[in-house]
């Protein structure tokens, strides 16, 4: 499938020679930090990197240009998926420090699995969502959980004495990268989520395969492990070098013991670089419809949004919005922050502005602009990636409402 896929993006760049997992394929993903990078020998393998880096290789693979739209009408009408049987290669005879996971800096804890997606089932809940590994071993790895639905899945097991079943998938459709990176209810399953927007973008439902722990996982994927989530705890996950290119913090984190790895008869791994804009894709990008569809709530003509790479595609956003009413900045401000929690700075701009452009939101700062009557401040939990966070992750969020206040005619621009 990937295969597939680094066939159509055209600017794809292929690397011949042999080259290392360890910190020497960093190199290359950095110095074609926009295009796919396609390694024939990594260590052995064969792997794939930077390959969502470029927004439009999203549309170009699932052939839409009005992707965010899509996302939130998947997000708000989410569809069944078909069960059907699989074709995976199977083996228990597997290390993962053979494997092409990656060491990506020198202050890297371990060789980590970054673009790995945890399909889990407990108590009549499913749940799909990225979660890095730091390998441990030939078979165990430490997992990184924070207070989101895996991790009360995780708690609700070891609460009734159980370990939590999960298989990580490595090399998914686009579809399921989207669908795991949405925030959205915890009894929603992000698999029909991604079967609504293959659907309306490709056409066709999504396909699912049941493997032998019961789970069920994509019927295109490139690697899947099979393993447990167990009560033993590692002393401390990290150090990783997260998406704002700082270290996160360490904490002591669940250990996960793999049995079994599946794999798709010529399989491609898939390497996410942290840090990188398939990062800021990845992460960031899901992100954007929900902040969308919690201003549409509001009942203000939102148009688009964007989560900014100079913000890591986490932190900052620019909303563009057609304002009707004198208060429709200040509460587009007050919904994009309910609509990403970690969201610290947002500015909103008028349906003139090109949110893609910082120049063209910066202008709209410097002329539609009064920080004494424009400004809003709050004080609330932020994101943990943020290194200059309170205790607790409490963090100053600030919005800027740079939409035009008065004679319209006073504010447009002639070139």
């Amino acid at each position: 499938m990937y295969r597939k896929i680094l066939e159509s993006l055209k600017n794809t760049v292929v690397i011949n020679e042999r080259v290392g997992k360890d910190l020497e394929l960093t190199r290359y993903l950095l110095k074609y930090p926009r295009n796919p990078v396609y390694f024939k020998d990594l260590d052995g393998y064969e792997a794939a990197g930077n390959v969502w880096a470029d927004r439009k290789n999203f549309e170009i693979v699932l052939k839409t240009r009005d992707l965010i739209y899509k996302i939130a009408e998947s997000i708000n009408e989410p569809e069944d998926y078909s069960i059907v049987d699989g074709n995976f290669l199977k083996t228990a005879d597997f290390s993962l420090r053979d494997l092409p996971i990656p060491r990506y800096f020198r202050g890297d804890g371990s060789n980590y699995i970054t673009s790995g997606i945890v399909f889990s089932e407990y108590g009549n809940k499913r749940n799909v969502s990225f979660h890095r590994f730091m390998v441990l071993d030939q078979k165990r790895a430490a997992i990184r959980l924070v207070p989101r639905d895996l991790y009360r899945m995780y708690n609700d097991a070891m609460s009734h004495g159980e370990e939590l079943k999960i298989s990580v998938v490595v090399g998914a459709f686009p579809t399921f990268l989207i669908a795991a990176a949405t925030s959205v209810e915890y009894s929603v399953d992000e698999s029909r989520i991604a079967s609504s927007l293959r659907k309306r973008t490709l056409g066709e439902r999504e396909k699912m395969v049941r493997i032998d722990n019961g789970i069920l996982v994509p019927y295109e994927s490139e690697y899947v492990f099979s393993g447990v989530i167990t009560s033993e705890k590692c002393r401390r996950e990290g150090p990783f070098l997260d998406i704002t290119r700082t270290y996160d913090v360490q904490e002591n984190q669940p250990i996960v013991v793999f049995d079994t790895l599946y794999t798709s008869r010529d399989p491609i791994f898939h390497i996410l670089l942290p840090g990188g804009y398939e990062h800021y894709n990845l992460m960031g990008m899901p992100r954007e419809p929900t902040i969308y569809n919690e201003i549409r709530k509001e009942g203000i003509d939102v148009i688009d949004v964007r989560l900014t790479y100079g913000g890591n595609s986490w932190l900052h956003a620019a909303v563009k919005i057609k304002k009707r009413n004198s208060d429709d900045g200040k509460r587009a401000i007050m919904a994009a922050f309910r609509g990403h929690r970690s969201l610290k700075h947002v500015v909103i701009v008028d349906e003139d502005i090109d949110i893609g452009n910082v120049e063209d939101v910066e202008w709209a700062i410097a002329t539609r602009f009064q920080a004494d009557r424009d400004l809003v401040i709050i004080k609330e939990r932020g994101s943990s990636l943020d290194p200059s966070r309170y205790e607790n992750d409490i963090t100053s969020k600030m919005g800027l409402d740079a939409t035009i206040k008065g004679e319209r005619e006073k504010f447009i621009r002639e070139f």
